[in-house]
Parts: C-alpha cells; structure tokens; sequence
C-alpha cells in the first residue's frame, strides 16, 4: 500500500494481481489511466504496474516475485522472490526482462538504500548496506 506524495491517493496490489488507485478521503476508485500516471508517489511497494514491468523474468509467474520497495530517492528498486533472490533495479524499471544486481552492493556504491530481507525457513534476517 502506497499514499501519492500529496497524501491525495492510495494504491493497492489485491490478490487478484491487480493494482488498484484510490482517492483519500473518499475511497473511490480511479481508473482514468492518463491520471494515474500523473501521480508521484511517496512510496512504492506494489510488484504491479508499468514503472515495475521489468522486474518481471520471461518465465516467472505471478507469484514469483513477492515483495519491492523503491529507494528514498526513487532511482532504485530492490526485490525479493520466491527464489530468495534479492535483486537491485533501475526505477522506474519499463522495459521487460532487464538485467539486474543480485545481492551484490560494493562499498563505493551511490545507491542510497538499505535492504532488509527476512526469511521464513531460516529464521534468518540479512541487511545489506550502501547509505552513502
């Protein structure tokens, strides 16, 4: 779940693998795409949309990629997938199947992120550093 920059809009990923925009307070829901796509968010973390299409691997499926979450200065995206993979994007990322960092942020990186990844089976939690 997502607020725009202004707090005017929400945007939802259902289970259903849609995303959904809705306007704050009244909760009706936006499908004028052109208006959509005027929209700056605070925050991404929806695996749905045009800015994300290329996360997306010619073979995966819907649920193969679980979690993202864009950068503060919104020039990177980290995912996580059902392959506990952790890979770095390009935001936006529009262009389908792109090549992608997998775990591996050096120390003289300008990406300014810190990924927090958690794992279910192992109990384990992993943080990779690049804050500048």
């Amino acid at each position: 779940m997502d607020f725009s920059a202004d707090s005017s809009y929400l945007q939802v990923s259902t289970g259903s693998y849609k995303r959904q925009v809705y306007e704050v307070p009244s909760g009706k829901q936006l499908v004028d795409q052109a208006v959509i796509d005027r929209i700056t968010w605070a925050t991404w973390t929806s695996v749905l949309g045009d800015e994300v299409i290329g996360i997306w691997s010619r073979h995966a499926e819907k649920a193969d990629v679980n979690c993202a979450c864009v950068s503060h200065s919104g020039i990177n995206l980290v995912t996580g997938d059902d392959f506990g993979m952790v890979k770095l994007f390009d935001f936006p990322c529009p262009e389908k199947f792109v090549r992608t960092c997998f775990c591996m942020i050096t120390a003289t990186s300008t990406v300014d992120i810190m990924v927090l990844s958690s794992f279910s089976r192992g109990h384990m939690i992993d943080i990779f550093s690049s804050l500048n």
